[in-house]
């Protein structure tokens, strides 16, 4: 069996938007059925000052309920360069666990620069009663940036081809 429906299940978090356009509210994700979510943002190079900032949320249903932010990112990976070439290393940043990233990578030039965040959250890390996850990206200025969130449901508990996957948002 393939990874797919085995070890990970991939969701939307936002599809390719420029940031710049509006705030994103990322799409609900529930964390029932397995271990974790790895939440992989990727941006384009924009403008000077146009940093971005996300900011992870849970929820207690998949859409309405109760929502709160979920301040557990203590650590975050990135993946940063003018032009994105394949060839970077990641860079594990640590922070002061929270819920928010603000200019990944800290040097006040993230907008000028493509990149790759990717957020580990553990499903245990969620209040009790909280079922679902999502990841916002607030409006990063005037200039054009664009920008996706995609979604990888990980040590899945209950394990199906591709095909027979439960829709997960």
């Amino acid at each position: 069996m393939e990874a797919l429906g085995r070890l990970v299940d991939i969701c939307i978090g936002a599809a390719p938007v420029d940031l710049s356009a509006a705030a994103v509210t990322g799409k609900r994700v529930r964390l029932r059925d397995c271990g974790g979510l790895t939440i992989v943002v990727f941006k384009s190079a924009g403008t000077a000052g146009d940093d971005p900032t996300v900011t992870l949320r849970q929820h207690t249903a998949g859409s309405g309920g109760t929502s709160s932010t979920l301040p557990v990112i203590d650590h975050y990976y990135l993946k940063d360069a003018t032009a994105l070439a394949g060839t970077e290393a990641w860079t594990r940043i640590a922070q002061t666990a929270a819920a928010t990233i603000a200019d990944p990578g800290g040097a006040g030039t993230s907008a000028e620069r493509q990149q790759i965040v990717v957020i580990e959250v553990e499903a245990a890390q969620l209040s009790d009663g909280y079922t679902h996850v999502s990841l916002d990206v607030a409006d990063v200025g005037t200039n054009a940036q664009l920008g996706a969130v995609l979604y990888l449901r990980r040590d899945l508990t209950v394990q199906r081809a591709p095909a027979a996957l439960v829709a997960s948002l």
